[in-house]
């Protein structure tokens, strides 16, 4: 399982001109499901993002993490996360879950994230989405749940 997150001041997407999703400070979480993730690569991915320390403290230190925070989520599932550009110059999404299987673990991954007390928001599974996204550093960091 892989992600990308940006540290945000506030994040929103919207599908078909309505705005479906919203946070103000914290985190969008750009989430890609592989063929082979298991809950546990979920869960070791959840608890390292909830928990990463990618917010400053009183120092200016990057010391605190997203629940020290009591900052908000928005996770998008985005599937080209998953593309190999290894060879030629189109990229292979044959590491990609299949949509079933990746909405399930999309969505337990919300869930989990729910469990925590975050304040979460999401896109729409398969849906075409406007991200907008105001980065805070900026701070982007991959996190990916086999590495």
């Amino acid at each position: 399982m892989k992600a990308l997150l940006q540290r945000v001041s506030k994040a929103s997407v919207t599908v078909d001109g309505n705005v479906v999703g919203e946070i103000g400070g914290g985190l969008c979480v750009f989430l890609g499901v592989v063929h082979n993730d298991t809950e546990k690569d979920l869960e070791w991915l959840a608890e390292k993002i909830v928990n990463l320390r990618i917010f400053e403290d009183a120092e200016g230190k990057m010391n605190r993490s997203l629940l020290d925070e009591g900052g908000e989520m928005l996770v998008v599932s985005q599937f080209t996360l998953c593309g190999d550009c290894k060879k030629g110059r189109r990229p292979s999404w044959a590491g990609a879950a299949e949509p079933a299987f990746a909405n399930d673990m999309y969505e337990k991954f919300v869930d989990f994230i729910k469990i925590k007390n975050i304040k979460t928001a999401t896109g729409v599974f398969q849906a075409h989405m406007l991200v907008d996204i105001c980065n805070d550093g900026p701070v982007t960091l991959m996190v990916d749940s086999k590495e």
